[in-house]
Protein backbone atom coordinates (compact mmCIF):
# COMPACT_ATOMS: atom_id res chain seq x y z
CA UNK A 1 0.00 0.00 0.00
CA UNK A 2 2.89 2.46 0.88
CA UNK A 3 4.01 1.67 -2.77
CA UNK A 4 0.89 2.15 -4.59
CA UNK A 5 -0.06 5.60 -2.47
CA UNK A 6 3.48 6.70 -3.89
CA UNK A 7 2.44 5.79 -7.51
CA UNK A 8 -1.03 7.39 -6.80
CA UNK A 9 0.49 10.31 -5.71
CA UNK A 10 2.82 10.50 -8.60
CA UNK A 11 0.99 10.48 -11.27
CA UNK A 12 -1.70 13.03 -9.68
CA UNK A 13 1.45 15.15 -9.74
CA UNK A 14 1.56 14.54 -13.88
CA UNK A 15 -2.40 15.16 -14.24
CA UNK A 16 -3.33 11.37 -14.98
CA UNK A 17 -6.75 10.40 -14.87
CA UNK A 18 -6.78 6.66 -15.04
CA UNK A 19 -4.34 4.28 -13.48
CA UNK A 20 -3.94 0.72 -13.88
CA UNK A 21 -2.17 -1.70 -11.24
CA UNK A 22 -1.18 -5.55 -12.11
CA UNK A 23 -3.48 -8.36 -11.02
CA UNK A 24 -3.50 -9.30 -7.78
CA UNK A 25 -1.79 -6.25 -6.56
CA UNK A 26 -3.06 -5.76 -2.88
CA UNK A 27 -2.69 -9.57 -1.89
CA UNK A 28 -0.74 -11.08 -4.54
CA UNK A 29 -1.47 -13.91 -6.78
CA UNK A 30 -3.30 -16.01 -4.04
CA UNK A 31 -4.71 -19.43 -5.71
CA UNK A 32 -4.85 -21.82 -2.88
CA UNK A 33 -7.97 -21.80 -0.98
CA UNK A 34 -6.93 -21.22 2.42
CA UNK A 35 -4.26 -18.65 1.41
CA UNK A 36 -6.68 -16.98 -1.16
CA UNK A 37 -9.39 -17.22 1.81
CA UNK A 38 -7.71 -15.52 4.60
CA UNK A 39 -6.70 -12.26 3.01
CA UNK A 40 -10.01 -11.97 0.25
CA UNK A 41 -11.35 -8.51 0.60
CA UNK A 42 -15.32 -8.49 1.10
CA UNK A 43 -15.49 -4.62 -1.19
CA UNK A 44 -19.09 -3.82 1.28
CA UNK A 45 -16.44 -4.68 4.39
CA UNK A 46 -15.73 -2.12 6.77
CA UNK A 47 -11.92 -2.77 6.65
CA UNK A 48 -12.24 -2.45 2.45
CA UNK A 49 -13.49 1.01 3.45
CA UNK A 50 -10.48 1.50 5.79
CA UNK A 51 -8.39 0.60 3.13
CA UNK A 52 -9.39 2.84 0.31
CA UNK A 53 -9.56 5.88 2.54
CA UNK A 54 -5.32 5.55 2.83
CA UNK A 55 -5.65 5.99 -0.71
CA UNK A 56 -5.38 10.27 -1.61
CA UNK A 57 -8.66 11.73 -1.66
CA UNK A 58 -8.22 13.40 -4.93
CA UNK A 59 -6.25 12.17 -7.90
CA UNK A 60 -6.97 9.84 -10.66
CA UNK A 61 -9.29 7.03 -11.06
CA UNK A 62 -7.68 3.61 -9.87
CA UNK A 63 -7.77 -0.14 -11.46
CA UNK A 64 -6.35 -2.40 -9.01
CA UNK A 65 -6.27 -5.70 -8.88
CA UNK A 66 -7.25 -8.43 -5.37
CA UNK A 67 -9.00 -11.33 -4.02
CA UNK A 68 -12.55 -10.57 -3.31
CA UNK A 69 -14.89 -12.23 -1.24
CA UNK A 70 -18.67 -12.47 -1.80
CA UNK A 71 -20.64 -14.80 0.71
CA UNK A 72 -18.90 -18.21 0.20
CA UNK A 73 -17.29 -17.40 -3.29
CA UNK A 74 -13.91 -16.09 -3.90
CA UNK A 75 -13.21 -14.05 -7.22
CA UNK A 76 -10.07 -12.53 -8.97
CA UNK A 77 -11.33 -8.58 -9.14
CA UNK A 78 -10.00 -5.90 -10.11
CA UNK A 79 -11.67 -2.99 -8.04
CA UNK A 80 -12.73 0.91 -9.72
CA UNK A 81 -11.40 3.33 -6.70
CA UNK A 82 -11.77 7.03 -7.24
CA UNK A 83 -11.45 9.45 -4.33
CA UNK A 84 -10.97 7.09 -1.95
CA UNK A 85 -14.59 5.32 -2.62
CA UNK A 86 -15.45 2.43 -4.79
CA UNK A 87 -17.22 3.13 -8.61
CA UNK A 88 -17.58 -0.60 -9.10
CA UNK A 89 -15.60 -3.98 -10.20
CA UNK A 90 -14.94 -6.31 -12.81
CA UNK A 91 -14.17 -10.13 -11.76
CA UNK A 92 -12.34 -12.11 -13.84
CA UNK A 93 -14.66 -13.69 -16.81
CA UNK A 94 -11.96 -16.64 -18.15
CA UNK A 95 -10.15 -18.36 -14.90
CA UNK A 96 -6.98 -20.62 -15.55
CA UNK A 97 -6.80 -24.54 -14.23
CA UNK A 98 -5.08 -23.16 -11.46
CA UNK A 99 -7.47 -20.72 -10.41
CA UNK A 100 -10.40 -23.59 -9.28
CA UNK A 101 -10.67 -21.42 -5.87
CA UNK A 102 -12.07 -18.56 -8.05
CA UNK A 103 -15.52 -18.21 -9.68
CA UNK A 104 -15.92 -16.75 -13.11
CA UNK A 105 -17.09 -13.22 -13.00
CA UNK A 106 -20.07 -11.97 -15.37
CA UNK A 107 -19.47 -8.37 -14.65
CA UNK A 108 -19.87 -5.81 -17.68
CA UNK A 109 -16.71 -3.80 -16.62
CA UNK A 110 -16.90 -0.60 -18.47
CA UNK A 111 -16.46 2.43 -16.69
CA UNK A 112 -16.10 6.26 -17.08
CA UNK A 113 -13.69 8.67 -16.41
CA UNK A 114 -12.74 12.28 -17.98
CA UNK A 115 -14.92 11.45 -20.90
CA UNK A 116 -13.12 8.30 -21.60
CA UNK A 117 -14.94 5.33 -22.03
CA UNK A 118 -12.73 1.78 -20.45
CA UNK A 119 -13.34 -1.59 -20.27
CA UNK A 120 -11.41 -4.49 -17.92
CA UNK A 121 -10.04 -7.55 -18.91
CA UNK A 122 -7.62 -9.79 -16.21
CA UNK A 123 -4.63 -11.46 -17.58
CA UNK A 124 -6.20 -14.40 -19.38
CA UNK A 125 -8.97 -12.77 -20.37
CA UNK A 126 -7.30 -11.20 -23.43
CA UNK A 127 -6.59 -14.88 -25.01
CA UNK A 128 -10.52 -14.66 -25.56
CA UNK A 129 -11.94 -12.00 -28.48
CA UNK A 130 -15.30 -12.52 -27.03
CA UNK A 131 -13.80 -10.30 -23.62
CA UNK A 132 -12.67 -7.40 -25.27
CA UNK A 133 -15.81 -7.57 -27.97
CA UNK A 134 -18.27 -6.96 -25.38
CA UNK A 135 -16.12 -4.00 -23.76
CA UNK A 136 -16.35 -2.59 -27.65
CA UNK A 137 -19.96 -3.41 -28.16
CA UNK A 138 -20.28 -1.43 -24.60
CA UNK A 139 -19.01 1.41 -26.21
CA UNK A 140 -15.59 1.91 -24.47
CA UNK A 141 -12.46 2.85 -26.74
CA UNK A 142 -9.98 1.62 -24.24
CA UNK A 143 -8.97 -1.76 -22.76
CA UNK A 144 -7.03 -1.47 -19.26
CA UNK A 145 -5.43 -5.05 -18.63
CA UNK A 146 -4.08 -5.73 -14.98
CA UNK A 147 -2.01 -8.77 -15.53
CA UNK A 148 0.28 -11.01 -13.34
CA UNK A 149 2.37 -13.19 -15.43
CA UNK A 150 4.97 -14.59 -13.01
CA UNK A 151 5.79 -17.83 -14.64
CA UNK A 152 8.56 -20.99 -14.39
CA UNK A 153 11.43 -19.62 -16.42
CA UNK A 154 10.87 -21.93 -19.26
CA UNK A 155 7.42 -20.80 -19.65
CA UNK A 156 8.35 -17.28 -19.09
CA UNK A 157 10.68 -17.53 -22.29
CA UNK A 158 8.30 -19.00 -24.22
CA UNK A 159 5.73 -15.91 -23.76
CA UNK A 160 8.27 -13.45 -23.38
CA UNK A 161 7.33 -11.97 -26.54
CA UNK A 162 3.82 -13.36 -27.02
CA UNK A 163 1.84 -11.48 -24.66
CA UNK A 164 2.16 -8.47 -26.63
CA UNK A 165 0.87 -10.22 -29.77
CA UNK A 166 -2.32 -11.85 -28.25
CA UNK A 167 -3.11 -8.18 -26.57
CA UNK A 168 -2.50 -6.94 -29.99
CA UNK A 169 -4.97 -9.41 -32.09
CA UNK A 170 -7.50 -8.18 -29.12
CA UNK A 171 -6.83 -4.21 -30.66
CA UNK A 172 -7.09 -5.00 -34.08
CA UNK A 173 -10.48 -7.07 -33.39
CA UNK A 174 -12.04 -4.16 -31.80
CA UNK A 175 -10.13 -1.33 -32.73
CA UNK A 176 -9.59 -0.54 -28.99
CA UNK A 177 -6.54 1.35 -27.21
CA UNK A 178 -5.39 -1.63 -24.38
CA UNK A 179 -3.19 -0.58 -21.58
CA UNK A 180 -1.37 -3.08 -19.71
CA UNK A 181 0.22 -2.94 -15.96
CA UNK A 182 1.95 -6.38 -15.35
CA UNK A 183 4.76 -7.46 -12.38
CA UNK A 184 8.36 -7.78 -12.26
CA UNK A 185 10.84 -9.30 -10.53
CA UNK A 186 11.73 -12.94 -9.93
CA UNK A 187 11.76 -15.98 -6.83
CA UNK A 188 13.08 -18.91 -6.96
CA UNK A 189 12.34 -20.36 -10.32
CA UNK A 190 9.96 -18.16 -11.32
CA UNK A 191 10.33 -14.60 -13.08
CA UNK A 192 7.80 -12.06 -14.49
CA UNK A 193 8.69 -11.08 -18.16
CA UNK A 194 4.27 -9.55 -19.11
CA UNK A 195 4.99 -6.44 -20.60
CA UNK A 196 3.50 -2.91 -18.65
CA UNK A 197 2.45 -1.16 -21.95
CA UNK A 198 0.72 1.04 -24.36
CA UNK A 199 -0.94 -0.64 -27.47
CA UNK A 200 -2.74 1.21 -30.18
CA UNK A 201 -5.66 0.26 -31.90
CA UNK A 202 -3.88 -1.08 -34.85
CA UNK A 203 -1.87 -3.63 -32.12
CA UNK A 204 1.31 -1.61 -32.16
CA UNK A 205 3.36 -1.13 -28.73
CA UNK A 206 3.00 2.48 -28.74
CA UNK A 207 5.37 2.47 -25.37
CA UNK A 208 6.56 0.44 -22.90
CA UNK A 209 8.00 -0.10 -19.46
CA UNK A 210 11.52 -2.03 -19.12
CA UNK A 211 10.37 -5.91 -18.52
CA UNK A 212 13.08 -5.90 -15.12
CA UNK A 213 11.72 -3.26 -12.95
CA UNK A 214 8.62 -1.63 -11.88
CA UNK A 215 7.96 1.80 -12.83
CA UNK A 216 4.79 4.53 -13.87
CA UNK A 217 4.04 4.25 -17.65
CA UNK A 218 2.11 7.64 -18.40
CA UNK A 219 0.70 8.19 -21.75
CA UNK A 220 -2.01 10.54 -23.32
CA UNK A 221 -5.19 9.04 -25.27
CA UNK A 222 -7.75 10.42 -27.01
CA UNK A 223 -11.20 10.51 -25.66
CA UNK A 224 -12.54 8.57 -29.12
Amino acid sequence: MAYAIEVVERAEAQGVKLLCFPEGYLQGYLTEEPAATRCAYDLSSPDFQMLMRRFPDRGPMIVIGLIERAGESLYNTAAVIHRQALVGRYRKRHLLGAEACFQPGDDPGVFDVDGLRFGINICFDANFASAAARAADAGASLLVCPANNMLRRKAACLWKDRHNAVRGDRCRETGLWLISADVTGEREDLVAWGPTAVLTPTGEVAVQLPLDAPGLLVVDLPRS
